[in-house]
This record gives C-alpha cells, structure tokens and sequence, in this order.
C-alpha cells in the first residue's frame, strides 16, 4: 500500500451491512478482499448481519477467510447496524463503510487511506459509480437519476452517505458521535451523523479515486421508486435540519424555513416540469417531478411527519429499497 508505515500499522475495520441479500455477499465480500494486501493483518473486513433471522450466517461462514468476521446485530433498523459497527471496533481504529451491493474498483482502499493521512481528515468520502442490471427506459435515462456527483480529491464537503465513507474513530470518539436510532427506519441516520461531525469543524474531504460500483438493480429503475426516494431525500434533510437546530426557537426557525424551501421546490418543480411540456422536453418534465417530491417531502418533514422508507417487510427477500 502506498501509504506511509504509521498509518498503515494502524488497525483498520472494512465494514459491510447486510439484510437479506445473501447473492451480493457472495460477490461483494471477494471483491472487498481483493482490495486487502496478504501482508497487512491489521485490516479486517466485519459483515453485519441486520437481518433478525441471522440469514447472512451461511454466506459469510461459506467464504472461510479469516479476515472475515461476521456479527449478527438483530435490532431492526440500519441505524442499529452502523452502531454495532463503532461498537465492534475501538478508537484507535480507521473504520470504512461500503455497502454489500457495491464492488470496489483500482486501488480503493489505498486511495482511501492516502487521502486520510494525506489530509488528516476525520472522514474520507469515495465516488459512486452507478451501473444497471437491466437497461432503463426512456424516463430514468432523461432525469439522469443515478448520476452521482464527482468532485476533485481534497474538496471539503459537509454531508455523506456511509455507502463509500471512511471514519477516523479517534475523532468520533472524541465528540461522542453515534448514529441516531429514530432515523432506523426512515434513513437520514448518516446525512445527520456526518453533518454533525462537519458541524463540529471536522474536516470531510473528497477522494475522487477510491471508487465503487453500485449495482442499481431493476426494482429501484421505476418512476414511483425515483420519487419515493426523492420524497424521503427532502424528508430526512428537514428532520436531520431540525435535530442540529439549537433551542425550541431554533428548531421553529428551521421548520418554517423547510417549508418556505419545500414551497419554493414545489413551485420550481412545477415550473420546469410545464416547460418541459412546451419545449417537449421529457428530462425536464421528469427532473421537475423529482423537484417536486423533495420539495414535498421537506415540507411534510417540517411538520413532523417520518416517511419510514426502510420499514421492514417480512417476508421479502431483498426489498427493492433497502438501504444495506
């Protein structure tokens, strides 16, 4: 690894949060061990199982690798998983999340801990790279929905998802930072979590090399799932808003504020979709759709309602959005 021997010493923990999808363990968990160098015992790759029925057991027991470990974490919710990952690993240690529907790609993990120590950074966020299952129609290619943002190595952002998001606990453990359990269901949990960490003046730096591949399988290409998502975007944004507010005044101010924002949106949305009919435009009728939802979703947030995305189904086998 091309980085230096202090860091590279130090104990570093790949976690990976499961539930119900046994299939992507089986190419994920190879592909994230691809990553790590035969010579460097101080890394592991931990599988949280989140599923209650213990269904990952099998999967992960059947790779037999002793990097490998597997933790069962039977409280429903992902929030609980990220939890368990802080919990399962000590303060001294690098923690890195990816998601099992994921593949990492180059030198990701080395391109994840060079800019750590290169920075100093207590977080590293990674790109995203979408590819499809099956090819999408018309409608999703014209809103360019998957795209995900690119940003050069070293731009100092403020917000991340933990599906390619790199921790240093020393600083998390200094500001007492979990992830917050009411947003379980709902997700939001890492929007909050890394908010808070920037809001303390951490520093969060990009990596635009430490890549991975996410897997956009057939169930997530569909209008009605673009918009629930975009809904629950504007949803968690206001409510993680309203929990970094100070104060009740500060709480209302966020509130009305949301909803001044969610109108605005609902406006604009409505206003580009009503162009994209003049000027035949599906990629702006479609965009001004999911304008819309978020600025919906901001709003109904703002008055306290929980659209809980998440909320576990029993009897699926891979639920079309489930976060891990």
């Amino acid at each position: 690894m091309n980085v230096d021997s202090d860091l590279s010493q130090r104990p570093v923990t790949i976690a990976m949060l499961t539930f119900r999808r046994p299939t992507d363990l089986v190419a994920a968990i190879p592909a994230v061990l691809q990553q790590i160098p035969a010579a460097a015992p101080n890394i592991r790759l931990l599988v949280i199982d989140n599923d209650p029925a213990g269904s990952a057991s099998e999967a992960v027991i059947g790779i037999s690798d002793p990097r490998v470990q597997y933790v069962h974490e039977p409280r429903a919710g992902i929030a609980a998983a990220r939890n368990r990952a802080l919990d399962q690993c000590n303060s001294q240690e690098l923690l890195i999340f990816i998601d099992d529907d994921e593949r990492p790609v180059g030198r990701w993990l080395e391109s994840l801990l060079a800019t750590q120590q290169r920075f100093g950074a207590a977080a590293v966020v990674g790109a995203v790279v979408s590819e499809y299952d099956v090819e999408p129609d018309e409608w999703i290619k014209a809103g360019r929905f998957f795209d995900r943002r690119r940003l050069p190595t070293g731009t100092t952002v403020d917000v991340a998802a933990t599906n390619n998001l790199l921790l240093d606990l020393s600083r998390v453990a200094a500001l007492g930072l979990r992830f917050d359990e009411r947003f379980g269901q709902s997700g939001g949990s890492d929007t909050l979590f890394t908010r808070q960490l920037a809001a303390s003046g951490a520093q969060l730096v990009w990596c635009d090399d430490a890549v991975v591949i996410d897997r956009v399988p057939a169930s997530r290409l569909t209008r009605r799932w673009v918009l629930q998502r975009a809904f629950r975007s504007g949803n968690s944004w206001t409510r993680t808003s309203v929990v970094l507010a100070d104060g009740r005044l500060g709480r209302l101010g966020v509130r009305l504020t949301s909803v001044g924002i969610g109108v605005l949106r609902l406006a604009g949305g409505g206003a580009r979709y009503l162009a994209g009919m003049v000027c035949r435009s599906l990629g702006l009728r479609v965009r001004g759709l999911r304008t819309i939802a978020r600025g919906g979703g901001m709003v109904a947030g703002a008055t306290g309602y929980v659209f809980s995305e998440y909320k576990r189904r029993p009897s699926a086998t891979r639920p079309a959005n489930s976060p891990a």
